[in-house]
């Protein structure tokens, strides 16, 4: 007998490690940590203040002071945005290695809520959409199952995981105007003020200055790049998340009515 419950044993993990669908699961899963640029860069939005200083003139210090404490009371809520998603992916990706995640305290570690910013474009959509990601990781805190709960998951993260990745995006753009502005503010000084510093008794300052801006531009150059590639990986995990639902299996008719009302829980 025991030998016989060891080879169904280990029939059905080899069944769940060749399941197709739990393959691509895993490998989403594997991807989550390619979310990590957007945690950098909101934390260089935060920091934008900082380095903008020594090149404002006085007239705009006390704007970008304003602004600096504005970024800094939403960062929280960008970092949140991250933690759910990783948070969801990594979940999924443990239900589909047939593990269980123990995630709980995390979740419960986690923002209960999060506000809309509509300077930076994150909206009261973003919001619940996070929100919504959040409850279902709090119901699934103590899940394990294979195929069955890994579609179920899917099934009701879809929009959810959608809209927070969506969010994450329009961040990622606004960070990037915001980019956009601190490069003119700093090589706009700085092409202003070198022309003065040409005099003979200068020229060691204007080589330095020179130099300065050189290193700067590459800076913003890089920073650009950056702020691509983070949007590449967003829009791949959120493509791959989309494919992986639209070949979910046909829910049976009897479970319809279920999961129209989950969804249409606040």
């Amino acid at each position: 007998m025991k030998r016989c419950l060891c080879i169904l044993l280990c029939l059905l993990l080899a069944a769940c490690a060749s399941n197709p669908r739990l393959q691509e699961v895993r490998a989403l899963a594997a991807d989550a940590p390619k979310l990590a640029g957007f945690n950098d860069l909101s934390q260089r939005f935060r920091d934008t203040y900082q380095r903008e200083q020594p090149y404002l003139g006085a007239a705009a210090i006390q704007r970008e002071e304003a602004l600096d404490r504005k970024r800094r009371d939403a960062y929280p809520d960008f970092i949140a945005l991250h933690t759910a998603a990783t948070t969801y992916l990594r979940a999924l990706g443990a239900l589909a290695g047939g593990d269980t995640f123990q995630y709980g305290d995390q979740v419960k570690q986690m923002s209960a809520s999060i506000k809309a910013w509509p300077d930076t474009g994150l909206s009261d959509r973003h919001v619940n959409a996070y929100s919504g990601l959040l409850r279902l990781l709090l119901r699934a805190a103590t899940a394990r199952a294979q195929d069955q709960a890994v579609q179920a998951m899917l099934r009701e993260g879809y929009e959810p995981l959608q809209g927070t990745l969506d969010a994450m995006d329009t961040l990622l753009r606004y960070f990037n105007k915001n980019h956009d502005n601190e490069q003119r503010i700093v090589l706009g000084m700085l092409e202003v003020e070198i022309p003065y510093a040409e005099a003979p008794r200068d020229r060691l300052l204007a080589a330095l200055a020179r130099s300065h801006q050189q290193e700067k531009s590459k800076e913003y150059r890089l920073l650009g790049l950056r702020h691509t590639l983070a949007s590449q990986n967003i829009e791949a995990i959120r493509e791959r998340h989309a494919a992986l639902y639209r070949g979910l299996d046909p829910l049976p008719a009897a479970a319809i009515p279920s999961a129209i009302a989950k969804g249409a829980q606040p």
